[in-house]
């Protein structure tokens, strides 16, 4: 377990060095452990605003019957609304802020990790900007197209939605590719970026 934890501190000591090489173990454990983190935070900010929601549904259900259908059975739970109350919904606008503002501070802990993994790949960092760029605009965008969905006026800007699709898609693509290089073994002995980081 001190490999683990020595190899995350040492991509914490690294946070802006991204110059060098990372081996496979170096930069997956790391990477590993800001993931699981960005998971944890995300389930953390998603858990309460759930919770009230279902919480209001339920009181919703409780007051105005004819307008709501509560269903149980074993190991099932539903509650159907019926008509249009936004009020019930949760600020689906805060939400996106949080998932950006998370999402953007694991970018900023990996970008540097993963330029030192594709180095040692004999890659230049420039390979891992596609995925970035397209991250950073989606992060940009999504609190406007959940707000434009949450408070519009039931028509939401679908031109605005259509680019976020487009994005995500290229984004995804992007991320894949990133992805198939970060898993590849990297070169053997000393390359352009430096030694190689198994001796």
């Amino acid at each position: 377990m001190g490999g683990f934890f020595g190899t995350i501190g040492r991509g914490l000591r690294k946070l802006v060095s991204f110059s060098g090489r990372d081996t496979l173990s170096q930069f997956w454990f790391y990477a590993g452990a800001v993931i699981a983190v960005t998971i944890a935070a995300m389930v953390a900010l998603m858990g309460p605003m759930m919770t009230s929601s279902i919480a209001k549904m339920q009181r919703f259900a409780a007051e105005h019957p004819d307008q709501a259908e509560v269903r149980t059975g074993p190991g099932s739970y539903s509650i159907s609304i019926h008509g249009n109350h936004p009020e019930l919904m949760p600020d689906l606008t805060g939400l996106a802020t949080g998932m950006s503002v998370i999402s953007g501070i694991a970018l900023v802990l990996l970008a540097s990790a993963v330029a030192r993994r594709l180095h040692d790949r004999g890659k230049g960092g420039y390979w891992g900007l596609p995925a970035a760029i397209f991250l950073v605009i989606g992060l940009v965008a999504m609190p406007r197209v959940f707000d434009d969905f949450a408070h519009g006026n039931g028509n939401p800007d679908m031109r605005l939605f259509g680019f976020m699709f487009l994005n995500n898609l290229l984004y995804l693509a992007a991320l894949a590719v990133l992805v198939v290089q970060l898993v590849l073994d990297g070169t053997r002995g000393p390359n352009r970026f430096g030694d190689d980081p198994r001796r």
